[in-house]
């Protein structure tokens, strides 16, 4: 057998983020805790909803700061939060907005947040999102990439005054070279204030050996500043383990945010990061382990999925603009009865309703969790009654519902795993009964879907190609309902 590797617990049980960024969008709204002044730049900026990701990191870190930024929730320190999620995953609004929201009621400007990035074009990214929040809050975004001269950048960072240095930056968006420099020759640069430490595509920032910029942001966030005449109160000490001496001094958390598109497992180079009771954010993971009903999936897929006896199984090769016509025609044509459709979302079973119903001569309804529960009570009884011949639905409502007389299942758009085809095709030929499942299969998709039933111990699924010229008839119908749908579309 082979050797499990053993991981911590909190990668071992990661905060899993929906992968799917389509199908689950949130509306900004609906995220707790954002500060109405930075849902209105949302809005204004064109942002409705947020990314899975933005959704869970959001709270996630503005929870930490509850309290105001100076100490954690019940005086502890917060949490180091991890994100590991692919690129073009919406990770920069996941700091952005809750790093600018915390900051929003600080008075003396200090270096507060510290973004690091491994390339310029990425920081400069960055910053410009920074920008586009802080504009109007007074809280100063500085960009160091050495893109000026040092001496220009020295300007932009501290002030030199009779009383001495002041701070010109909350916020500070820096590749390592650059940063490392300014810490060790820039007169009066202080990160002894630093809240949050922002480590973006961190793996790469490990494996290049900017390691060692990692220690001396962490070294400068501590040091003791004997020139700023603070009292002993406030100055920060390393957190070791938690006493009651270290404990009734209140110091200003340094909380670390790691991004990454594919976060290390390995033990030894996180030991290298120091992280606080790390909580891991992570929507990529083998797409076995978590499926469905949010039940864990058996590990070993090749478990061969039971289908009931009296199912055939077909499938259509097709392409996307003959989708429609192939639902038409098996309804029209063919004559279907008690059908009913799955798709792999709300707007695109509702699109298709109202296509279908633009066309006439086919008793329609959908099924899905834009409706109330008791419209869909009443759906589903007259669909039993046989009053209703199709019947489109999504996923979400798919999961064990025991639907009386289901003729057929129609896959139009054909499921990504295994388990949803498994469900999906369960809902005929139940209770010994024949039925039987089409699948308008894409062509791109066809190896890959195929091969998926394979996988999974599926054999007995059968070719049943459409000619072209049958779906002649229909179509000049269809345009017209196309047109009549766009109408009332607008």
């Amino acid at each position: 057998p082979q050797v499990q590797p053993f991981l911590p617990q909190w990668i071992a049980q990661p905060k899993l983020v929906q992968k799917c960024i389509k199908d689950h969008l949130v509306p900004i709204r609906d995220v707790p805790g954002i500060h109405p002044r930075l849902l209105k730049k949302l809005q204004m900026n064109g942002i409705e909803t947020f990314f899975p990701v933005q959704a869970e990191v959001i709270p996630a870190v503005l929870q930490s700061a509850s309290n105001g930024y100076l100490v954690g929730q019940g005086g502890y320190r917060p949490k180091d939060i991890c994100v590991s999620a692919p690129t073009g995953s919406g990770k920069t609004l996941s700091f952005v907005i809750p790093i600018v929201q915390v900051l929003l009621d600080r008075v003396v400007c200090q270096v507060r947040a510290l973004v690091v990035l491994p390339t310029k074009e990425l920081a400069q990214q960055v910053s410009k999102v920074f920008n586009i929040y802080t504009d109007g809050t007074g809280l100063k975004v500085v960009l160091i990439t050495g893109q000026r001269s040092f001496a220009k950048e020295q300007e932009m960072l501290v002030q030199k005054k009779v009383t001495g240095y002041c701070s010109l930056a909350d916020i500070i968006v820096a590749t390592p070279g650059r940063l490392t420099d300014h810490i060790s020759q820039t007169a009066g640069f202080s990160l002894t204030e630093l809240r949050f430490l922002v480590v973006d595509e961190a793996d790469r920032m490990i494996d290049d050996m900017h390691q060692n910029c990692l220690n001396q942001i962490v070294k400068a966030a501590f040091r003791v500043d004997s020139g700023s005449g603070s009292s002993m109160l406030f100055q920060r000490t390393k957190p070791g383990p938690l006493t009651a001496a270290s404990s009734c001094y209140p110091q200003i958390p340094l909380q670390k945010l790691l991004f990454s598109a594919t976060l290390t497992q390995d033990p030894e180079k996180l030991q290298q990061l120091d992280l606080f009771q790390p909580r891991l954010f992570t929507s990529v993971y083998a797409e076995k382990k978590a499926l469905g009903d949010g039940e864990e999936a058996e590990q070993d897929t090749n478990k061969k999925y039971t289908l009931p006896e009296g199912l055939s199984q077909c499938y259509v090769p097709c392409d996307l603009n003959s989708k429609p016509l192939l639902l038409l025609h098996f309804m029209l044509t063919m004559k279907f009865t008690r059908v009913l459709c799955f798709t792999n979302s709300r707007e695109a079973s509702h699109r298709l309703f109202l296509l279908v119903q633009a066309f006439g001569g086919v008793s329609v309804a959908e099924f899905s969790s834009r409706l109330p529960p008791n419209e869909r009570q009443r759906t589903m009884k007259e669909f039993e009654q046989g009053k209703i011949q199709l019947l489109i639905s999504t996923d979400a409502t798919a999961r064990g519902i025991d639907v009386k007389g289901v003729n057929y299942v129609i896959n139009y758009d054909a499921p990504q795993f295994i388990r949803t085809y498994v469900h999906r095709v369960g809902r005929t030929a139940r209770a010994g009964k024949a039925g039987t499942a089409f699948s308008l299969v894409l062509r791109i998709q066809e190896r890959r879907f195929l091969r998926m039933l394979r996988d999974a111990g599926i054999q007995d699924i059968k070719k049943h190609p459409v000619k072209g010229k049958s779906l002649k008839p229909l179509v000049q119908q269809y345009e017209e309902a196309l047109c009549k749908l766009e109408k009332t579309i607008k």
